[in-house]
């Protein structure tokens, strides 16, 4: 499979102004996709294969999770691996996530340690490790790794360099979702939302539960 680039830092890392700058410098990517757990978890890797071959990017949630095996298969890409400071990270993917439990965090975090919320400890353990283990992964590939961190007024220029872009005239896309003025629902209407995602999570959890696909350190 031809190369291509992989954000590999966590959710609320500044994956979305990654994926906007990727778009400015004319990828394709593919953000967080839950559809793609399934897969994952079985080890069908051609699944995962089929999803990503019209994308020349992919960041966000799980694409962060198999950097391994997306190296393996997509030998010459190149991983971005984006961080912030530890505490604000925390506090920001305990807001974003809530209490609304999925099968993709229950996976990423840990069987019934899917809500940030709820376990900081682990929670702040799951994200430093995985910061740790992909700096230590690429340690003798420094070409093939770089980590931004946005919150430093980090961008274009780290950005560009790394890929061997010219940088553009568009300001560096610095996405603060928290900020955003966005169209707010009616109180009814979100309700409905989130229970229609915790219906659809509590399935897909159970059913995984039920044909063990949980990786074996659950």
């Amino acid at each position: 499979m031809q190369g291509k680039i992989f954000g590999v830092g966590f959710q609320k890392t500044g994956t979305t102004s990654l994926r906007d700058a990727l778009t400015i410098l004319g990828y394709r990517v593919k953000d967080t996709t839950p559809r793609a757990l399934m897969p994952i978890l079985r080890g069908n890797y051609r699944k995962i294969e089929r999803i990503l071959e019209e994308y020349d990017a992919a960041e966000d949630t799980p694409w962060y999770k198999i950097y391994r095996e997306l190296d393996e298969h997509f030998p010459g890409s190149k991983f971005i691996l984006t961080e912030r400071e530890p505490e604000s990270w925390y506090r920001s993917v305990a807001r974003h996530i809530g209490n609304l439990r999925s099968a993709t965090h229950e996976w990423v975090y840990g069987r019934h340690k899917g809500l940030p919320k709820d376990d900081k400890e682990n929670t702040l353990r799951v994200y430093n490790t995985h910061n740790k283990e992909v700096r230590e992964y690429f340690k003798d590939r420094p070409n093939d790794l770089l980590i931004l961190d946005f919150t430093q007024g980090e961008g274009w220029e780290k950005l560009c360099t790394f890929l061997g872009k010219d940088i553009p005239k568009a300001p560096f896309p610095h996405r603060n979702n928290s900020a955003t003025t966005k169209k707010k629902k009616s109180a009814l209407a979100q309700k409905f939302k989130h229970t229609r995602q915790q219906l659809k999570s509590t399935i897909k959890i159970a059913l995984i539960d039920l044909m063990g696909w949980w990786p074996k350190e659950f």
